[in-house]
C-alpha cells in the first residue's frame, strides 16, 4: 500500500473525492469500486461498406437501401471494432470512410430523389408529444433506477443462468412499467423531463436485448463471462446475436446470424483462426 505522504503528494484529488463520497480513508482503507454503466459492444448490423443489413431467412446479408452505420453505433463484425475508445476512433475512421465511398458508388448528382409520403415524421412527432404530454404514476427516474437496479445486480460482470434468467423477467416489468410513466413539465422550451423520458425509452430496449441475449448464450465469451459456461463454445456459438425490440409490445425477440469468417481476398490475407484467449 502506498504511503501517506505519497498519496497526498501523487493522488491528493482521488484521495478527496473518496473521502467525500465513499467516507474512505484511503491510507487505511481501499475504495470501493462499481461498474457504472453497461457499455453497448456490437450495434446496427452492416456489412464491410458500411450498408445496414437486415436478415432474413432467405437472405442473411439483405440491405437496408440508402441506410448506413459506422462507429460506435454500427456492428461491421470486426474484432469487436467498437468496444475500446481507440478501436471506436479506428472503426469511424475505417468504416466511415467506407461508407462515403459506398454512397459516392450508388448515388450520382442528379438522381431522382423519391417524393415523401405526406405523412413523413409525423411518427416521430406523435411519439414526442405522447411522452410530453405522459401521466403515469411513475416518474422517469424511478424507472430509469429500477431498471439500473435489475442491470447492475442480473446482468453484472460476472454472470450466471439464475441472475441472467431473473433479471430478464424483471426487466420485462420495467419495460411494461413505462406504460405508466409521468411527465411533468409540458414545456417545448429546456424540458430535460422529456429528454430524459425519451433516453430512458431507448434505454429500456437496449437493456432488454441485452440481458435476453446474454441469457440466451451458454458460454463466456469477450466481456460476456458467465461463471455457469467459463469456456467459449465456437461449436455452438460462434455466431452474431440479432437482437429485435418491439417498442410497442415491450416484447423482445431474439435471432442469430452467421459470422463471416473468411476475408476478402484469401490470396492476399488468409483468415486468422479464432484461438483461446490467454493472459
Amino acid at each position: 500500500h502506498l504511503a501517506p505522504e505519497l498519496l497526498n503528494e501523487r493522488l491528493p484529488g482521488i484521495s478527496e473525492t473518496a473521502a467525500i463520497f465513499a467516507g474512505v480513508d484511503v491510507t487505511k482503507e481501499p475504495i470501493p469500486v462499481l461498474p457504472t454503466v453497461h457499455y453497448n459492444m456490437g450495434g446496427i448490423p452492416t456489412n464491410y461498406l458500411g450498408e445496414v443489413i437486415k436478415p432474413t431467412k432467405e437472405d442473411p446479408n439483405k440491405v437496408v437501401k440508402g441506410l448506413f452505420a459506422a462507429g460506435e453505433a454500427a456492428c461491421a463484425s470486426v474484432h469487436g471494432a467498437n468496444r475500446l475508445g481507440a478501436n471506436s476512433l479506428l472503426d469511424i475512421v475505417v468504416f466511415g470512410r467506407a461508407c462515403a465511398l459506398r454512397i459516392a458508388d450508388i448515388a450520382k448528382p442528379g438522381d431522382k430523389i423519391p417524393e415523401f409520403k405526406a405523412d413523413a415524421g409525423m411518427e416521430s412527432l406523435g411519439v414526442l408529444d405522447k411522452m410530453r404530454h405522459a401521466n403515469g404514476q411513475l416518474p422517469t427516474a424511478e424507472i430509469r433506477m429500477t431498471m439500473q437496479k435489475h442491470m447492475q445486480d442480473n446482468a453484472a460482470v460476472y454472470r450466471t443462468q439464475e441472475t441472467l434468467f431473473a433479471g430478464k423477467g424483471l426487466i420485462d416489468e420495467t419495460v411494461k412499467s413505462f406504460n405508466d410513466v409521468k411527465v411533468t413539465d409540458r414545456s417545448l422550451i429546456w424540458n430535460t423531463d422529456l429528454i430524459e423520458t425519451l433516453e430512458l425509452r431507448n434505454l429500456l430496449g437496449n437493456a432488454a436485448t441485452t440481458i435476453h441475449a446474454a441469457e440466451a448464450r451458454k458460454e463466456s465469451r469477450g466481456a460476456h463471462a458467465r461463471e455457469d459456461f467459463k469456456d467459449r463454445d465456437d461449436e455452438n456459438w460462434m455466431k452474431h446475436t440479432i437482437a429485435y425490440f418491439d417498442t410497442d409490445s415491450g416484447k423482445t425477440t431474439i435471432d442469430y446470424r452467421a459470422n463471416t469468417r473468411t476475408t476478402l481476398d484469401e490470396a492476399e490475407c488468409k483468415a486468422v483462426p479464432p484461438a483461446k484467449r490467454v493472459y
